[in-house]
């Protein structure tokens, strides 16, 4: 088997469980260095006491490969920091960031209190923040110290920030901002080496569970293959985009792109906004339809 990733450091984070474990072993199995993050908590984000990703390295490890494991907080900052640091401590440098950690509190949205919605978007958004905020700072030193590596960042969204998803208002809103974050840290650090893109995974894994019919769903595992090609040297030219991975299908995403237009050389009158809308809405192709509508 051709191992894509030989001698490259990656940090895959949540990866204690589901499909950050997948990815985790993955990596693994194609070579790579890997420190293996998982926080250990509940599927609502709770803290359990258990330690999921010191079970992934003994996997690993046993396995053939190396790995040590990382208890961080990803939305910590300076834990986040502490963990990009652990890779290149441990291992040399750091090549590949994996950022999947993350939980759901499902509700509609007139029954979201302010502390689900600040947990779901602390730990997906600014987890995915802090960790790409600190890797990119090394990555961007190592290239003005002419050491540019030749870096990855696979990021976790999903078709429920994509397309939206009824039930999920809070976790909809964190995957759409992470796909936003995605384009954005793409085109500001490619001049460091880095390529950054996005996953949108669907998968049978406690997140999914407990929300949809998961009978006929894919198995976390099949996500991975994505990813290990992603995180390659192979990839170099692959930047700014957001792919959708179900079971054997993977779609590229189109995201948001300028449609139907109209000018109306000054100032709107807003008896002419109506007609002028209509008609641009006719042209325009219909919306993907939210899940669950």
């Amino acid at each position: 088997m051709a191992r894509l990733l030989e001698g490259r450091i990656a940090i895959v984070t949540g990866a204690g469980r589901g499909i950050g474990r997948a990815h985790a072993l993955e990596l693994a199995r194609h070579g790579a260095k890997v420190v293996v993050n998982d926080f250990g908590v509940s599927l609502a984000g709770e803290g359990t006491g258990e330690s999921p990703a010191s079970q992934v390295v003994d996997e690993i490890v046993s396995a053939g490969g190396e790995a040590v494991a990382n208890a961080a907080d990803v939305a910590d900052f300076a834990e986040a920091e502490a963990m990009v640091r652990q890779a290149v401590e441990t291992y040399g440098g750091l090549d590949i960031l994996v950022n999947n950690a993350g939980f759901v509190r499902d509700r509609m949205l007139v029954n979201t209190s302010e502390e689900e919605w600040d947990a779901v978007i602390r730990v997906h958004l600014k987890g995915h923040f802090a960790t790409l905020r600190h890797a990119g700072a090394y990555w961007r030193a190592e290239s003005k110290a002419g050491r540019q590596r030749d870096a990855r960042v696979i990021n976790t969204s999903s078709g429920a920030g994509l397309q939206g998803s009824i039930g999920q208002g809070t976790y909809s809103a964190a995957k759409a901002g992470i796909a936003g974050l995605t384009l954005v840290a793409a085109a500001e650090m490619s001049r460091y080496g880095v390529t950054v893109n996005a996953i949108a995974p669907v998968a049978k894994t406690r997140m999914t569970e407990g929300a949809f019919d998961t009978s006929a769903m894919a198995l976390p595992e099949d996500n991975s293959p994505v990813v290990a090609w992603l995180a390659s040297e192979d990839a170099r030219d692959i930047n700014g985009r957001v792919i959708e991975i179900d079971g054997p299908k993977i779609t590229v995403e189109n995201g948001w792109s300028h449609g139907p237009s109209a000018d109306a050389g000054a100032r709107w009158d807003a008896a002419d906004v109506g007609p002028a809308l209509r008609k641009l809405l006719g042209e325009a192709p219909e919306p993907e339809p939210v899940y669950g509508a």
